[in-house]
């Protein structure tokens, strides 16, 4: 069941936010539905999936990400650096976020109240992590592009974090559903 749900998750959640359905003709799209019928990949295979799918993600975010934000070949130079590490920084903590959703699958049917509290707060902790980070990051944006940009480039991050988190917590069942 677990190796289903986090296939799932990942495909479905991921890549509807980017207009590919879970069954479109692609391999991602392939891939997730022979993995959702058979069951039978692997959990490293299911990991590298995630992953491949999460670097797909991050190019789309950042194609969607240069083509929104009006950058001056001189402020180019100085922002993309930032992203680049800003970036590196967040996959850190979603690496947090992805486990979590792997711990919730595999204690999927069997959880406690105080696993479930324990994912709850380990949640919210990644998303403390996330708002650090990015308070962290507005001044070395802000050394790189002028105010207005930095406000506009953690706009559009927040909006496709936002549709990627929906779609994600849409394909997650319900904690009580599994009594």
């Amino acid at each position: 069941m677990h190796k289903k749900l986090i296939t799932v998750l990942a495909v479905a959640g991921c890549l509807t936010y980017f207009g590919v359905s879970p069954s479109a003709k692609t391999p991602a799209g392939r891939q997730a539905a022979s993995t959702a019928q058979s069951g039978s990949q692997s959990k490293s295979g299911v990991d590298q999936d995630i992953n491949l799918l999460r670097q797909d993600i991050r190019s789309k975010k950042k194609q969607l990400v240069a083509a929104n934000l009006k950058l001056t070949d001189t402020e180019a130079t100085k922002f993309w650096p930032v992203y680049d590490q800003y970036t590196a920084d967040l996959v850190k903590i979603n690496n947090e976020k992805y486990a979590l959703i792997k711990e919730y699958a595999d204690q999927w049917g069997t959880m406690t109240d105080e696993q479930a509290l324990s994912l709850t707060n380990r949640a919210l902790g990644v998303e403390k992590s996330v708002a650090e980070l990015r308070i962290r990051y507005v001044p070395i944006f802000t050394a790189a592009v002028p105010g207005k940009k930095v406000a506009t480039f953690f706009q559009i991050e927040r909006r496709i974090q936002a549709m990627i988190d929906l779609q994600l917590s849409s394909q997650l069942p319900l904690v009580q559903a599994q009594e």
